[in-house]
């Protein structure tokens, strides 16, 4: 197994193309082509951190946060990031990160928040945009079943919780091929007419490449007339946020506890309680300010993410509870759902979860 093998897994996992566009994922240190002897799962990132993938016999390091966040312009080893980025060249480990493309995955961080919670009933807070795209092909009709097909074993055809969707058209084509064509059916110089089908299938963006490849691998005419186009719908299934159902729904202060027992953590900030019970809840793990209004929109009782500032808690205007568990206590749970995933995937190294706390918030 090579790194690019546990990368390619993590984009089936966390699609890249689904990351917000300041981020920076996928492998950000090292050998796409180097043998991994072993996986390390962090939140973070630290030199402590790699010191631990020394001890533990693991040259990859699959990581939460992108420790390279922006441009680095010289390495020196006078920041935090500059050190740590040289010890892991310096012996040869390479270093992955998923961030929000884990973010917006529907199997990702807050899909995590949702089991610990226990939330039923899901659907994505913010759903990203432009993330559907639809193809337009013309088949001969004995070739249409291939075709499709071969489509939908590439990612095509999927609508929500549906596979292999199409809509097809019967109608006539026409072509003539010029002196330097090779038709499979007609003649060079004259105009072919012949029954064709009309395909139109949809699928998610990252999945163009393959869904291209697998037309042109499988359609028969020497010159595929396709389109495609990007679609305005919502994506069910891609996007920042979750919201759910509560099993019960509970008082302000019993769900305070609850939360607090779901995440390990002893301390919550929250706005002041409302006059009705939670049991719609929605969450986001990190820096959630900006999706409050979308919360409220989506009828939630409670709202549970990380890093409100003093005026945040004053727009909830009562509507619902706002819950800040913090960034970390927010985030930390994830390294546990990669550490699963991975050893589910691979089974013939081992995949180790980072003891290192790398939380830089101390509380007394």
């Amino acid at each position: 197994m090579v790194v690019k093998d546990v990368l390619a897994f993590l984009d089936e996992l966390a699609p890249r193309a689904y990351a917000e566009d300041f981020d920076n994922t996928g492998l950000l240190v090292g050998d796409p082509n180097d043998t991994v002897n072993g996986i390390l799962v962090t939140l973070d990132t630290l030199e402590a951190v790699v010191d631990e993938a020394i001890e533990n016999n693991c040259n990859l390091i699959v990581s939460f946060h992108p420790i390279i966040f922006s441009g680095l312009q010289k390495l020196t080893g006078k920041t935090y990031v500059e050190r740590t980025v040289i010890k892991a060249l310096k012996n040869n480990i390479s270093i992955i990160a998923v961030h929000t493309a884990l973010d917006n995955s529907w199997r990702g961080v807050n899909a995590k928040i949702c089991d610990m919670l226990q939330l039923s009933k899901r659907s994505i807070l913010i759903p990203q945009k432009e993330t559907i795209k639809k193809l337009t092909v013309y088949v001969p009709v004995p070739a249409a079943d291939t075709v499709r097909n071969a489509i939908f074993s590439a990612g095509g055809g999927t609508i929500g919780n549906y596979s292999n969707c199409s809509f097809n058209i019967l109608g006539k084509g026409s072509f003539e091929g010029n002196a330097d064509s090779n038709p499979r059916v007609g003649r060079r110089g004259e105009t072919h007419f012949g029954e064709e089908m009309q395909l139109g299938i949809t699928f998610p963006t990252h999945r163009e490449s393959a869904v291209l490849e697998a037309l042109f691998a499988s359609h028969p005419y020497e010159e595929v007339a396709f389109e495609v186009h990007t679609l305005e719908n919502k994506n069910q299934h891609i996007g920042m946020g979750m919201i759910g159902t509560l099993p019960e729904a509970m008082t302000g202060k019993t769900f305070v506890q609850h939360l607090k027992s779901a995440l390990g953590t002893e301390c919550i900030r929250h706005s002041q309680f409302i006059d009705r019970k939670i049991q719609k809840v929605a969450v986001l793990g990190g820096s959630g300010s900006f999706a409050i209004d979308a919360a409220i929109s989506a009828g939630a009782d409670a709202y549970v993410t990380a890093d409100l500032k003093y005026h945040d808690f004053f727009r909830g205007e009562g509507k619902l509870v706002l819950c800040d568990v913090g960034h970390y206590e927010s985030e930390q749970h994830t390294k546990a759902l990669l550490r699963d995933a991975l050893t589910k995937k691979f089974t013939n190294f081992a995949v180790v979860l980072s003891q290192t706390n790398t939380n830089p918030i101390s509380y007394s």
